[in-house]
């Protein structure tokens, strides 16, 4: 297939952004700060020097209380904000210093997001959720439906993908959540709290899901909880407190 207008664009950004932070890292923070401004004028200091170092192909877990900061942090990780200062290394560069369009690109190519809600498409089949990405990413036809059949295997839901989401229980949603982010084949699918909705059971299922796919396909996966019976499946576990890590 012939690279797109977007893709060539993005090979082009990502051709220097391909240098390795570490020997293993992906992904790493320098002193990241991040505050907010409330009604009266006070500032909150939502992140307080966040320093922490992603492993290539690991499993990595940002455990904390409700308001302890891992979403903040998960949200600038994935280049969806931008911290007050600090620095966000991927690839060897500082992402919080690229333009909004460059912000752009790696999250369209080279990042992936599952959350707490799965934000299906209620009148889409699991299979037709997991290929209107690819159908908006200009895949033609064959390799879409490749992929597609793929990840929905991949999630354990090949007699499934013909299914509507309300035709299936919330784990088997939150799977075909995890098929679609995974269809790109991006370098870090970032997870925001993607088991808070289910229960215990299923929560761990899921998240023995995210193990099989690092140790399988060596992807990269970032995780919020609160829940502490998931951190011993994660390879490494931050714990935030108020703003910080702690450990």
């Amino acid at each position: 297939m012939t690279n797109t207008v977007d893709e060539m664009r993005a090979k082009i950004l990502f051709d220097v952004i391909k240098e390795p932070c570490g020997m293993d890292t992906i992904l790493s923070t320098e002193d990241l700060c991040r505050d907010f401004k409330i009604g009266d004028g006070s500032v909150v200091n939502a992140l307080k020097n966040i320093n922490i170092e992603i492993e290539k192909g690991k499993l990595t877990i940002l455990r904390g209380r409700s308001g302890s900061g891992k979403t903040t942090l998960i949200n600038i990780l994935g280049a969806l904000d931008k911290p007050t200062k600090g620095k966000v290394m991927f690839g060897g560069r500082d992402i919080t210093r690229l333009s909004e369009r460059a912000r752009d690109d790696i999250r369209r190519y080279k990042m992936a997001f599952v959350f707490q809600s799965v934000a299906l498409m209620s009148g889409m089949t699991a299979y037709e959720n997991v290929d209107f990405g690819l159908r908006l990413a200009k895949y033609p036809y064959e390799e879409r439906d490749k992929r597609t059949r793929e990840c929905l295997r991949s999630v354990g839901l090949e007699k499934r993908m013909f299914h509507r989401p309300g035709e299936m229980s919330g784990g088997e949603q939150q799977r075909v959540a995890i098929a679609r982010a995974i269809a790109h084949k991006p370098d870090i699918i970032f997870a925001d709290e993607p088991t808070a909705e289910l229960d215990t059971a299923t929560a761990l299922h899921v998240v023995k899901l995210f193990k099989e796919l690092v140790a399988r396909d060596e992807m990269t996966i970032i995780m919020t909880t609160h829940d502490p019976s998931m951190i011993d499946i994660a390879d490494k576990v931050y714990t935030l407190e108020d703003g910080e890590i702690v450990e």
